[in-house]
């Protein structure tokens, strides 16, 4: 079985691991799940229990979810190609803790201002919401401007699934308009700079429903019945 991404729409933070699945040249397929309706249902929770995307069904009929997760397992199946890196490796460790800032710190920072877009809330509430909101996405901006260090690439002379996870995430200030990303040179720079990559734009193209010619080895999109019917099968 081919395994099967599950990614949700608009805006879901599975879009860097649709990213890094071009990259890497991984054979997959696309389930797409409408957030919040689907992603909530009942129908979804045998494929995520909690409710979230991205999920990735494994050939064997496993299910993982967690985008650090998913984009760890990709790195660890693509070392020949220079993706992944040895658990002993210096790199190895860079990756991972720049994975982990961009999951703890700046995706976390956006945190309360999608609270505010899908919560009913009192005018005042919302108000002081989105300026807590405004300040933790400036900070976590501030932040990875430091880690940059005018490198190119978060993790020196050469691109990274860190680099995926970050371009999914970081539309996200154009989405609740918050900062302005010429403030930090180096992380506009490379925004930028990842806006021309093929993938990038492939994954952008899919979310909008969009003809695009895959970069990668994308085998087509599942609906969520079938992707269900094949993991019953694994089962």
């Amino acid at each position: 079985m081919t395994p099967i991404l599950f990614y949700g729409v608009p805006e879901g933070c599975s879009f860097g691991s649709i990213v890094a699945l071009e990259w890497t040249g991984a054979p997959y397929r696309l389930c797409r799940i409408e957030m919040p309706s689907v992603v909530s249902s009942d129908v979804y929770r045998p494929v995520n229990p909690i409710g979230e995307t991205p999920s990735l069904m494994l050939p064997d009929g496993r299910v993982m979810s967690e985008s650090m997760a998913i984009l760890n397992h990709i790195a660890a199946r693509t070392v020949n190609k220079g993706w992944g890196f040895d658990p002993k490796s210096e790199k190895f460790d860079r990756l991972n803790q720049m994975l982990a800032f961009l999951n703890t710190g700046f995706f976390n920072a956006f945190g309360p201002l999608w609270h505010t877009v899908e919560h009913e809330l009192e005018p005042q509430a919302k108000q002081a919401l989105r300026a807590y909101g405004i300040a933790k996405v400036e900070k976590a901006h501030a932040h990875l401007e430091k880690l940059l260090a005018g490198r190119d690439w978060l993790l020196g002379d050469e691109k990274s699934l860190a680099d995926a996870y970050f371009v999914g995430i970081a539309r996200w200030n154009d989405f609740h308009q918050v900062v302005d990303r010429q403030q930090f040179p180096s992380l506009n720079a490379l925004y930028e700079r990842l806006q021309q990559d093929p993938a990038v734009r492939f994954a952008w193209a899919i979310e909008h429903q969009e003809e695009v010619q895959t970069t990668g080895q994308f085998l087509g999109h599942v609906s969520l019945e079938e992707a269900l019917g094949s993991l019953k099968q694994a089962a």
